[in-house]
């Protein structure tokens, strides 16, 4: 069983910036694809960013450019950088971790972008 603990979400000014970190249990951290997923109010979950076992990223159009996803497996930690944050990227923040047939989710954290 993999527990996933989320911190850094908060309110932030359009254009700001926030650092979102996942911290995992569990000695499988460093062979799983771990990533972001967000839930705004009346939407479905979406892929925000993963990043592979080898370092390879994925982005969701919308934040390519603006959002940096990385890890550390020396602290089973994952992180997401995001830079000049826009109202729409106002959501719940989920960290999942994926290995094999079997993923495991986060309690979320809230990001609200204000104007």
């Amino acid at each position: 069983q993999v527990q996933l603990v989320e911190s850094g979400g908060g309110s932030v000014q359009a254009g700001g910036s926030l650092r979102l970190s996942c911290a995992a249990s569990g000695s499988t951290f460093s062979i799983s694809t771990m990533g972001w997923y967000r839930q705004a109010p009346g939407k479905s979950r979406e892929l925000v960013a993963r990043i592979f076992p080898d370092g390879r990223t994925n982005f969701a159009d919308s934040v390519k450019g603006r959002f940096t996803i990385s890890r550390d497996n020396a602290r089973n930690t994952v992180y997401l950088e995001m830079n000049r944050l826009k109202l729409e990227d106002t959501a719940i923040y989920y960290c999942n971790s994926v290995l094999g047939l079997t993923d495991y989710w986060g309690q979320g954290t809230q990001v609200t972008v204000s104007s």
